[in-house]
């Protein structure tokens, strides 16, 4: 049985989706940051910082998103969602790196000096520069993007689930997008398998 632990409203988020897109039978733990049971020992056992997601397959644990959804996809997928060619694989792991390091950075950024840290550790005069930075990326993805039904081929992949959520992170965080980008968003947040997923991490 793969076992997901999560907390809602995080990255876990994409694993639970991208396991939700295959089909897979799964458990879904909650752990509730919030109230310290990612400090447990138990917890950090499993992820060395006490964060979500981790993913246990049988022998196997993982954590961090990028890597558990491309194993999933590597292993359950099929061909969906992880293109069978190496080209069009390596332009999936080029998004998800480019979403990961330079689209979400600043947005998480921006999260710790507003409400993640401890209050006498963030930094409110970075915010504007995490704006700028993200911007930046935005721009960045806007001159590779052209309105295109998915970022890879003819195919809804983890590059897209990684893009879409991202992007609901940013329009959370008050982010202003572009209509391109907001329509992309929209076609598939309306996914079935995204509204499975956030409806399994909701339900503690």
């Amino acid at each position: 049985m793969i076992t997901l632990y999560s907390f809602p409203h995080s990255r876990s988020l994409r694993v639970s989706w991208t396991l939700e897109e295959l089909g897979l039978e799964y458990q879904c733990q909650h752990v509730a940051l919030d109230k310290g049971e990612g400090q447990t020992a138990e917890h950090l056992a499993r992820h060395p910082d006490g964060k979500v997601p981790v993913l246990e397959d049988g022998e196997l644990a993982l954590f961090e998103s990028a890597p558990i959804c491309r194993y999933l996809a590597e292993n359950y997928a099929n061909g969906t969602l992880l293109p069978t060619d190496a080209a069009s694989r390596a332009q999936v792991d080029q998004w998800l790196s480019f979403i990961v390091t330079e689209l979400e950075q600043p947005l998480w950024n921006q999260a710790k000096h507003k409400f993640a840290l401890p209050q006498d550790k963030r930094v409110p005069a970075i915010l504007p520069i995490c704006a700028w930075e993200f911007q930046r990326a935005l721009s960045a993805l806007e001159r590779r993007y052209n309105g295109q039904e998915n970022l890879v081929g003819n195919s809804f992949t983890l590059a897209d689930v990684f893009l879409t959520h991202t992007l609901s992170w940013a329009i959370s965080m008050k982010h202003r997008l572009p209509e391109t980008l907001l329509a992309y968003r929209e076609r598939h947040i309306l996914r079935p398998a995204m509204a499975r997923a956030i409806a399994r991490e909701q339900a503690v």
